[in-house]
């Protein structure tokens, strides 16, 4: 069976782009969750991931180490990673990649925190470049695809890889155009995401440097985590 690693649900986008393929398509796998060291985890995650980071998927002596080339290592063993159209597929992996490479000032100024809600003090030039991006290329997949997910009828791949948006969305309220909007709260409402955020919010860890990357943006209106 595979093994999963990942770190605190809270703050880890990357690890939730695997877990919640995995979990939507019921693939059974064992998650491995080792929580953010203060400082560096970079050790820690040595243990299990040749690059010190999550995710990292073990499968026997397989060792996948970066959330697109597990995904990529999924869809050669199981169907329904990719949309099986060939126009969907094509945009489904243009937009994941665009994702996994870009959006520098959304991962910026809208680090993942799911058990916060925040005010946004400004929203930089580029934060909104980043959004209007996002807002057309949603839009675009969802029209061209018929929806209700990104690439049509069906969850897949990317979608996984836009799941840590939505939580983006919900934390410092970003507005969307309606058909934007309407599809985070749907990702959101997934019972697997809702499953990741009530762990997350069970989570009583604190990284410090990921606590102060939240509070350099906005102003904290609402904490949802259980007590240290």
């Amino acid at each position: 069976m595979y093994q999963l690693y990942i770190a605190n649900k809270n703050y880890s986008s990357w690890s939730l782009r695997p877990w919640v393929l995995l979990r939507e398509l019921a693939i059974p796998f064992e998650e491995r969750l080792v929580p953010f060291a203060n400082g560096s985890s970079y050790e820690t995650f040595r243990a299990f991931s040749p690059t010190g980071q999550v995710p990292c998927l073990h499968d026997g002596g397989t060792v996948l180490w970066n959330s697109l080339g597990i995904i990529e290592y999924l869809a050669e063993h199981h169907v329904g990673v990719w949309p099986a159209d060939v126009a969907a597929r094509a945009w489904a992996r243009c937009a994941a990649a665009e994702m996994h490479a870009g959006f520098f000032a959304l991962r910026q100024h809208c680090p993942m925190n799911c058990g916060v809600r925040v005010n946004l003090e400004t929203i930089p030039e580029a934060l909104q470049r980043d959004l209007a991006r996002l807002d057309a290329l949603w839009s675009e997949g969802l029209e061209r695809f018929g929806g209700p997910f990104l690439a049509g009828s069906a969850f897949s791949a990317v979608d996984a890889f836009f799941a840590p948006v939505a939580f983006r969305v919900q934390t410092y309220g970003l507005t969307l155009g309606a058909p934007a909007q309407a599809y985070a709260a749907r990702l959101l409402a997934l019972p697997s995401l809702q499953r990741w955020q009530d762990e997350a919010l069970r989570e009583t860890w604190r990284e410090p440097g990921h606590e102060e990357e939240t509070r350099n943006v906005g102003t904290w209106l609402e904490d949802k985590r259980a007590a240290t």
